[in-house]
């Protein structure tokens, strides 16, 4: 319920932008995010898939193999791009002085955490509760309406202190989303420059954080960041189970094509089925590659991201590193292992999120060199 009441608020601000400013978001390449329908959050599937997870081989582990959620999932889906330079950079011990310059809102010190209200209102979201009897597309139109009186209408100085902080809060309550109410400013230093961002290649950090998700307490039964996408990766992947619904085939990205499915059953009585339809699952309908036949019409970040498909990579989010292992999918399979392009030298000892530099001015960028 959170994370599509986080959805509403992103969505609204992105609607109260003036059409300059969602143009802009539309060449840094966020834009098909934001035509993907809200969707219906499915805790029994996230929790099922998460019992799965392996966090050693960053895959889930199923009776018929290894799956591993790929850069052209992401790329399908959602519409990131998963090309251009990695998601790497500094971090800092306090984003207190950047937070000031690039953002003008507070942020405590010793700290990388934005007041969540404080970087609502200063986008013009007052008031984001939704009222009693109040629709969701009212709820919407509501917050859209308040926040874009608040909002720069022309291009200058002001624009893009909006722009930033709408990105802060994209970035930092949907698509990195962590548990907790403060939004986190990490990305910050990325934003500087916002004719670079369209630069990085976000999709491919998202996927970093999906897998840092999926490796966190098994208690949990929800997803940070953008949900939709484990949902719909499981509804193409695993189509046997029932979970969702293809409502508008033909649009792209594909998540704008599926619903999840309504189901009144208690969690706990969901999951146990779910877990046992796992298990049982019939190995020949598992969808291996269900992409096959699909075309490039209508997405453009197709065309650039197809040499990263089917390789096994490292995945960077600052200080978050890890193995993107595919070769223990084509194991799976039977085929013949392709060649890994991990590094020689054992630079990574220990893949995942380093703390190592979080407590100084760390440049990630040299961390990958070393």
């Amino acid at each position: 319920m959170r994370a599509r009441v986080s959805w509403t608020l992103v969505l609204a601000a992105f609607l109260a932008l003036p059409p300059f400013q969602r143009d802009r978001v539309e060449e840094m390449g966020f834009g098909a995010i934001f035509r993907t329908e809200r969707m219906r959050v499915d805790p029994a599937l996230t929790h099922a898939l998460r019992s799965r997870w392996d966090t050693e081989a960053n895959a889930f582990v199923f009776p018929w193999g290894h799956m591993i959620p790929s850069l052209e999932d992401v790329s399908r889906i959602t519409g990131l791009r998963v090309y251009g330079k990695a998601v790497s950079g500094y971090t800092y011990p306090c984003y207190h002085d950047i937070a000031e310059r690039l953002l003008d809102l507070p942020v405590e010190r010793r700290s990388s955490l934005v007041p969540r209200v404080a970087l609502q209102e200063s986008l013009g979201l007052f008031e984001a509760g939704k009222n009693a009897g109040e629709s969701e597309d009212e709820y919407l139109e509501r917050l859209a309406r308040v926040s874009r009186r608040e909002l720069a209408s022309e291009p200058g100085p002001q624009a893009d202190l909006d722009l930033r902080r709408f990105l802060v809060l994209f970035l930092g309550r949907l698509l990195f989303a962590t548990r907790g109410d403060a939004v986190h400013c990490r990305f910050l230093p990325l934003l500087a420059d916002l004719g670079e961002v369209g630069g990085y290649a976000w999709g491919a950090a998202f996927l970093a954080h999906q897998f840092d998700c999926l490796s966190a307490s098994d208690r949990q039964t929800s997803m940070s960041g953008f949900y939709p996408f484990l949902q719909v990766w499981a509804y193409l992947h695993l189509p046997a189970l029932g979970r969702g619904e293809l409502r508008r085939p033909g649009l792209v990205p594909i998540a704008r094509c599926w619903e999840s499915r309504r189901d009144t059953r208690h969690l706990a009585d969901q999951l146990k089925r779910l877990q046992e339809a796992i298990d049982s699952y019939p190995y020949l309908d598992v969808v291996w590659q269900p992409y096959l036949g699909e075309g490039d019409e209508g997405q453009p970040w197709l065309v650039q991201a197809r040499p990263y498909f089917g390789r096994s990579v490292w995945l960077h989010a600052l200080n978050l590193v890890l193995p993107l292992n595919l070769f223990l999918t084509q194991r799976s399979l039977g085929f013949r292992q392709s060649v890994v392009e991990f590094p020689i030298r054992d630079r990574f000892r220990r893949p995942g999120r380093s703390f190592r530099g979080l407590h100084d001015t760390t440049d990630w960028r040299e961390r990958e060199r070393e």
